[in-house]
């Protein structure tokens, strides 16, 4: 490796390591602009200039473009390099504007940092300065050309990076613009990053726009609880509201970026724009009470049911954006007031595909987004993926292949075999099959078996060829990773996918597999929800037949949730109680006996456990309360804060139906770390809330016999007077975080069905046409898109909150070909 000297200090770095990157090695932090880690060397901004005293390279050069060499002599403090920098800046404040007052960017601007360091304070050049016009940019970025230094950090992000060629340089040389041909919103769902990534203001959070300074907020390092990936994030909280989003780096994770949702979806947290959304207050029997009466009174008429009808009587539910600590906390008072065993899932089907997935990661084989980037070959089964792992990968000129009834639109190329939800299976199995055959002689009898057993052909001839192409590729690879989801996809699905991974892995690849789950904690809820997997619906079935009488709703809704409302109503109408905790405004929420708030990820340490096993830990970021409008907060007087009642679920869990005797002086018994280990052996390693900066991944502890899944190619096959509906989520619209969110409104599209070309045309139906699915259980309107990039015999709606899909039943939902008409 070679061996450099900076700034008279010894090092030695890997082959191919910049000399900038050497210096941070060394803490020693050179000035820059363009050069970004993740987007690597440009040498656009010329603020990285050293002075080269001995090597291959001599006089000002640009660390980072030149690479470490053995026997470089380097100094970053030589007057030469100094000079040079000065100038630099020299040269970049001619045309700024000098708004550092009024600019969002204040007191966390680079280029304000890297001015007053180099000495630079007097005005020189008295010429007019350039000036461009700003453009739209969409709900989410403000535009400041006026601020641009020319780095092209943003257009190196959003073209390279992301994948996307809407916004970009135009013009040339001191005239370069960096915007798009037309205003209008950015079509990247990633383009937030632009704030994060821009060292100059160009680009700055519109939603946060004239709110704050850097210096007058509270922050913490926290996750994204939107989905199961698990992301880093930093918020920032002012006046007992969250202001602001950015993303956090995690090498393992998600880098150095974030997804809109994940950025921009944080309102619920506030109660929405007007405060008024979320229920700050405990009520009971629709009416505000204090703590004490709402916490006694759940209490003392819980304790009264179990004594008149027995302590089975007592139903709970909990979700996958339960914090462990609720979940772990929720399992424990059900065990030891002999309740019942908690719910996680709100049906049987996501269950049993969430537990697959979670069973399937002990056998070694788990990858983070991060070892994505470095596969060589991408299968992605039922999932519609949207990340930036993916797009890495295909940089690095791995085939991607994508295995999903949804027209699936990613900025990559990419081979779509789009089939059934039937067919699933069969397109895997033949690819993983067609690709190891040469190496049988080497496998396992169970593995071999299993070979034996994958499909040979499939129905449909083009995609028979396509297969047949794709799998020599599969072949020739080395790093394989299948990435599978858990909407679309039949209940045996998570586990035939890990099985086929393992057959990879025996025929001397190295292969991963990569699970999207249904939530944010959806891991954790698949390892306590026990091997019979008792969900929602089986409660609902004890309350139909009067065995339950009260409901214990944990951050839970079942009335957006569970599917069939019309069976859903009158069953919760026969309870005697039903006590929710929860910090968002849902339909259990008012239909509450006893209601108590709990507090968000941002105002209470909460763990989570990602898709992939790696359990993260989100710091308080501050107390919480009714968040303060205005420049000012008002100059009153008082001994509490308005809103501020609430606790930590698990708290509230403790104080409901805890064991009192055990209690401690603070009313809680103990840390989590304490008690979280007991409720299940994969939780053993955490012993505490001092998780490793990168997370604690662990595995199930237990897991299922491999190689005895079978491809489901011959279940319920579409029939030709008949389609299948399937119910997605979207990245927007759909995501029952972001429906409390008031920010991302303007970007949700509206809710459409999708239809193969060739159906539509059977069923004289065009592309925009307004139609009606009529359904056993009522009917569904919206707008139809039609696409030749999508399975036939199906029909694809998303969960959108605008559209009233909880009136369909739980059961796989067939649409005869009348079903479907024009309004």
């Amino acid at each position: 490796m070679p061996r450099l000297v900076i700034d008279d200090r010894e090092i030695e770095v890997p082959e191919g390591t910049k000399v900038i990157e050497a210096a941070e090695r060394l803490g020693i932090m050179i000035p820059r602009f363009c050069y970004h880690e993740a987007l690597g060397a440009v040498g656009a901004c010329r603020m990285c200039a050293v002075k080269f005293l001995q090597g291959p390279f001599k006089g000002v050069q640009m660390s980072c473009m030149i690479d470490a060499k053995d026997g470089m002599v380097v100094s970053t403090t030589d007057e030469e390099a100094v000079s040079f920098r000065k100038m630099v800046v020299e040269w970049l404040m001619l045309n700024h504007p000098h708004d550092c007052p009024v600019c969002d960017e204040g007191g966390q601007c680079l280029l304000q940092d890297e001015t007053v360091s180099s000495g630079h304070g007097i005005r020189r050049f008295f010429g007019k300065k350039r000036t461009y016009r700003d453009q739209y940019l969409g709900p989410f970025i403000q535009h400041e050309m006026n601020r641009c230094i020319h780095c092209y950090r943003c257009s190196r992000y959003y073209q390279d990076f992301s994948g996307y060629r809407d916004l970009g340089p135009m013009q040339t040389a001191n005239r370069i613009y960096f915007g798009r041909f037309t205003d209008g919103a950015l079509e990247s769902p990633f383009s937030g990053n632009l704030v994060d990534i821009c060292p100059t203001g160009v680009y700055t959070d519109k939603t946060a726009r004239f709110k704050l300074r850097r210096w007058d907020l509270q922050r913490a390092p926290s996750l994204c609880i939107n989905c199961s990936l698990g992301c880093n994030t930093i918020a920032n909280a002012h006046y007992r509201g969250v202001m602001r989003i950015e993303a956090r780096l995690n090498r393992e994770v998600n880098g150095y970026f974030i997804c809109d949702s994940c950025r921009f979806g944080f309102l619920y947290a506030n109660g929405g724009a007007d405060n008024k959304q979320r229920p700050w207050n405990p009520r009971v029997k629709g009416k505000d009470v204090s703590v004490q009466n709402a916490l006694k009174s759940a209490s003392e008429k819980l304790a009264e049911i179990a004594r008149a009808s027995g302590p089975g009587a007592i139903a709970s539910v909990g979700s996958a954006r339960n914090s462990l600590e609720t979940q772990c906390m929720l399992r424990r008072v059900c065990r030891t007031n002999k309740w019942p065993e908690p719910a996680f899932f709100v049906d049987l089907a996501t269950y049993r595909k969430a537990r697959g997935a979670v069973l399937g990661l002990d056998s070694g084989i788990a990858v983070s987004m991060r070892e994505i980037e470095d596969a060589d070959f991408v299968i992605v089964v039922g999932a519609d993926p949207l990340n930036e792992a993916i797009r890495q990968a295909a940089r690095k000129e791995a085939p991607v292949v994508v295995i999903d009834p949804r027209p699936v639109v990613m900025p990559l190329e990419f081979e779509h075999l789009a089939v059934a939800p039937d067919q699933l299976e069969t397109c895997l199995g033949i690819l993983v099959k067609k690709a190891v055959e040469k190496a049988s002689k080497s496998l396992s009898q169970k593995a071999t078996q299993f070979l034996l057993g994958l499909p040979s052909k499939q129905g449909n001839r083009e995609i028979q060829f396509a297969v047949e192409a794709l799998a020599g590729k599969l072949e020739a690879s080395k790093r394989p990773v299948i990435v599978c989801g858990t909407d679309v996809v039949r209940e045996s699905t998570p586990a035939f996918a890990v099985d086929c991974a393992l057959l990879l892995k025996e025929a001397e690849k190295e292969p991963g597999i990569f699970f999207i789950l249904p939530g944010a904690d959806s891991f954790s809820s698949a390892l306590l929800s026990g091997a019979e997997g008792r969900t929602f619906e089986t409660i609902l079935d004890e309350i139909e037949n009067g065995s339950v009488k009260a409901l214990l709703v944990v951050e839970s809704d079942p009335f957006r949730d569970f599917r069939d409302r019309a069976r859903l109503e009158p069953a919760l109408s026969k309870l005697d109680l039903i006590v929710v905790i929860d910090y968002l405004p849902t339909g259990t929420v008012r239909r509450a006996s006893i209601f108590y708030p709990s507090s968000t990820i941002f105002e209470t340490g909460s763990t989570f456990i990602s898709q992939e096993g790696r359990v993260q830990f989100a710091k308080k970021v501050h107390h919480g309360g009714v968040p303060i409008r205005g420049e000012q907060p008002p100059h009153v007087i008082r001994d509490f804060v308005p809103g501020g009642d609430h606790r930590p679920a698990w708290e509230i869990l403790w104080e409901i139906a805890g064991e009192r005797d055990a209690k401690t002086d603070d009313g809680v018994p103990g840390g989590p770390g304490t008690w979280i280990p007991a409720e299940h052996p994969a939780f053993e390693p955490i012993n505490g809330l001092n998780y490793p900066v990168d997370g604690l991944r662990i595995a199930p502890g237990f897991s299922r016999d491999h190689f005895t899944s079978v491809a489901t190619g011959t279940a319920r096959s579409a029939k030709p007077k008949e389609f299948e509906l399937l119910m997605v989520e979207w990245m927007f619209g759909t995501g029952e975080l972001a429906a409390c969110s008031d920010t991302l409104d303007s970007a949700v599209p509206d809710p459409v069905i999708c239809l193969h070309a060739v159906d539509a045309e059977k069923l004289g139906l065009a592309d925009g046409d307004m139609v009606s699915v009529q359904t056993g259980s009522g009917s569904i309107e919206a707008r139809l898109s039609v696409s030749e990039k999508m399975a036939r015999g199906v029909l694809i709606l998303p969960r959108h909150r605008h559209l009233q899909w909880q009136k369909l039943k739980n059961a796989l939902t067939v649409i005869p070909l009348n079903g479907i008409r024009k309004m």
